[in-house]
């Protein structure tokens, strides 16, 4: 049975109107219908052509541009409208930070439906390109071609190192030039594509699951190091060391080169071996003279500059006196637990992977901090009324969840033992609003400062100040 095909409609002169979820941006059809748009600006009048219709709304795309947004900028990526990264590219910074504290506030208000106080500015980034710190690349002997590439008749090479192209997970685009990450990640990346290729290596194939050369990983730090790790599909010693070999020549100033080899269904590095090739299995990051060692599993901010700052205002928001005990939740590999210990009392951190504990535990060690403890555990466990029994009543707790915000129980605990304030870092507005509204009872939120750690995209960082109402 053929599958019915969407019929398409073409709307002449629509003016796009605000900036949506995901990057996109919206307009509404003649009749009411919202139109969600890629690569366009609010402010732009064009022709939108729908390639797909719900009941409340069509996406599209633009066919033809009759004005273009005072807000629209030239991106400067060759990679822009293909690669999918960096959408906002095409829009200039300061609206990007308008539209990113909108979406902020209005998260907070139609789902949290909580009292707000007056916005802090948000904390734009003083690096608009090249500032994050981790970059993955997939290799792929099914590269995709643009169209400007098929219209131009001529062959090209068939493997690539780059990005998967969105919603096709067996197609990579060659990246040539990224501006995510400082260079030499540039010429690294670029190298072993062009090295592997001309010795014949085998770029993995998704759909064959087969070939030899897999993801690239690449991590810098402010203090210069740089992590490489490789991951291999097949096991062959001769063309993995060759490659690695002539990686660590071409690139001495490589700290850490590192490789795994993975047959299984999926690429994730998590619950795999990583063997250290050359270097220390680790590179270090520096922050107000604490230093933390990264290695390839490790969970870290990946916007260096804009960790500090965010990291200065939750410190700034938990307004600490030395005297208080400190719970950070979610602590990860307890880098903000070891940034506001210097104020604290004793600082207690909790997290669900041993490995990021591990981690905080010798950074404290490196840093010879003396009042952070940290524990193992799935938060919603092991938060519970024996931990407190055991380390504690806080005075604040900090906590910076992953994206689906903190578990009900959680929640929970923290209203029953009610600190006088939470600091709350979020990287999911909607999930932090809907936290703040169970905590709405006990807690007013006094004071919200959105941080941008992602410029040229939609995502944005939250901290909130939450403090205990008095009883009456």
């Amino acid at each position: 049975m053929r599958r019915k095909e969407t019929k398409k409609v073409i709307f002449e002169n629509i003016k796009v109107l605000d900036a949506g979820a995901k990057g996109v941006s919206v307009a509404k059809a003649p009749e009411g219908q919202v139109i969600f748009i890629p690569n366009v600006v609010p402010g732009d009048v064009v022709d939108v052509q729908t390639f797909k219709k719900r009941k409340a709304y069509y996406e599209g795309k633009a066919i033809k541009f009759h004005e273009l947004s005072e807000h629209r900028v030239e991106p400067v990526c060759q990679h822009f409208g293909v690669c999918g990264g960096c959408k906002w590219q095409n829009m200039n910074y300061s609206q990007q930070l308008f539209y990113k504290n909108q979406e902020v506030y209005n998260n907070l208000k139609r789902i949290g439906k909580i009292p707000l106080p007056d916005f802090e500015p948000i904390l734009g980034s003083e690096k608009q390109f090249f500032y994050r710190n981790k970059m993955e690349f997939g290799f792929s002997d099914s590269r995709w071609l643009t169209n400007e590439e098929i219209a131009s008749g001529e062959s090209f090479q068939k493997n690539a190192l780059g990005f998967h192209i969105p919603k096709m997970w067996d197609k990579i685009l060659d990246i040539e030039k990224c501006h995510l990450q400082e260079d030499p990640s540039n010429e690294i990346r670029n190298a072993i594509r062009d090295f592997a290729t001309e010795k014949g290596m085998t770029f993995f194939n998704a759909r064959n699951h087969a070939g030899l050369l897999r993801t690239l990983m690449m991590r810098t730090a402010s203090t210069g190091e740089i992590m490489v790790l490789i991951q291999f599909f097949e096991d062959d010693k001769a063309n993995r060391e060759l490659l690695l070999d002539f990686v660590y020549e071409k690139f001495p100033q490589i700290t850490s080169l590192q490789y795994v080899i993975n047959s299984k269904a999926n690429d994730t590095l998590y619950d795999q071996n990583i063997i250290l090739y050359k270097g220390r299995d680790y590179i270090l990051e520096e922050m107000e003279g604490l230093h933390f060692s990264i290695n390839a599993k490790s969970f870290y901010q990946t916007n260096s500059d804009q960790a500090y700052e965010l990291y200065k205002i939750s410190r700034e928001f938990a307004g600490l006196t030395g005297n208080e005990l400190v719970y950070d939740l979610y602590t990860g590999t307890g880098t903000i637990a070891q940034f506001v210990s210097k104020q604290a009392k004793k600082v207690i951190g909790v997290e669900a992977v041993p490995e990021a504990i591990a981690d905080a535990k010798e950074n404290a060690k490196r840093n010879n901090i003396t009042n952070c403890e940290f524990y193992v555990g799935d938060m919603k466990n092991v938060f519970n009324e024996e931990f407190i029994k055991t380390h504690g009543h806080p005075d604040v707790i900090i906590t910076d969840p992953p994206r689906d915000g903190m578990h009900k129980d959680v929640v929970e605990q923290i209203m029953k033992i009610a600190p006088e304030k939470v600091v709350y870092v979020s990287c999911n507005s909607a999930t932090q609003a809907r936290d703040l509204a169970l905590m709405d009872e006990k807690y007013s939120v006094t004071r919200v400062r959105p941080v941008d750690m992602f410029p040229q995209t939609h995502h944005v960082e939250n901290v909130v100040l939450l403090e205990k109402r008095i009883a009456n």
